[in-house]
C-alpha cells in the first residue's frame, strides 16, 4: 500500500475513533507492515525469525489500538512494538500464541509476510547488513531507523525509549542518539577496512 503517510496516519484514526478496531489494525498491517517486516529481517537475519516477530508485532498492534493514546505517530508506535516483539522472541524463541484475527486483518499480514520476504532476499545479503549484524540490536535499529526509514530523532528516541520517558527526557535521549549514531558510524568504517 503506497499512501501518504499523512493520510495513512489520519484514516488509522478515524477508524479508531469510530472504534473500528479491525478496519484501523488492517490499515497499520497494510500500510506500515512491510517496513515493519523489513526492520525485523534486518534485526533478526532470518525470514522464520522476523515472521515470528511480525506475528508478535500484529497482535501487539490489534490488541494495543484500543488503548494507543497517540502521543506519538502511529509508525512510532508500531516501531516500539515490533521493537518489543523482536527483544520477546529473542528471549523466548518458542514464544508463539495464536490470537483470532478479522479476516481482512489475518490477509493483510499474510500479503505482508509474502511480498516483503520476497523482496527484501537481496537487501540482506548485502556487506552493508553484514557489517550491521556485528552491532548490538539498539544500534542496529538506530542505524535502521534513521538510515532506511528517515524517522526524526525524536521518534527514534521514542522507538529506543521506555513507555513512561517524559517528553524532556524523549529529547535528552534524541541528543543522546544523534552522537551515538555518529560513532556508530566510525565504528562501522573500522569494521569495514579489514573487509576491503
Amino acid at each position: 500500500m503506497s499512501t501518504d503517510p499523512a493520510a495513512l496516519e489520519a484514516s488509522i484514526r478515524v477508524a479508531c475513533d469510530q472504534e473500528r478496531w479491525s478496519d484501523a489494525a488492517t490499515l497499520a498491517v497494510k500500510g506500515y507492515g512491510p517496513e515493519l517486516l523489513g526492520y525485523l529481517i534486518g534485526m533478526t537475519r532470518s525470514e522464520v525469525d522476523a515472521g515470528d516477530a511480525f506475528a508478535l508485532c500484529c497482535e501487539s498492534i490489534w490488541l494495543g489500538l484500543p488503548k494507543f493514546r497517540w502521543e506519538s505517530t502511529l509508525r512510532t508506535w508500531a516501531y516500539c512494538l515490533a521493537r518489543r516483539s523482536f527483544t520477546r522472541l529473542r528471549r523466548d524463541p518458542r514464544r508463539k500464541r495464536e490470537v483470532a484475527y478479522s479476516d481482512a486483518l489475518s490477509a493483510a499480514i499474510a500479503q505482508v509476510r509474502t511480498r516483503t520476504a520476497t523482496y527484501l532476499r537481496t537487501e540482506t545479503k548485502d556487506k552493508v547488513a553484514e557489517l550491521r549484524a556485528k552491532l548490538e540490536p539498539d544500534d542496529q535499529t538506530l542505524l535502521i531507523l534513521r538510515i532506511n526509514r528517515k524517522l526524526p530523532w525524536r521518534e527514534i528516541a521514542i522507538v529506543l525509549g521506555e513507555d513512561d520517558d517524559t517528553p524532556a527526557a524523549t529529547e535528552r535521549r534524541a541528543a543522546a542518539l544523534r552522537k551515538r549514531f555518529e560513532r556508530i558510524k566510525l565504528e562501522l568504517r573500522a569494521l569495514a577496512k579489514p573487509a576491503e
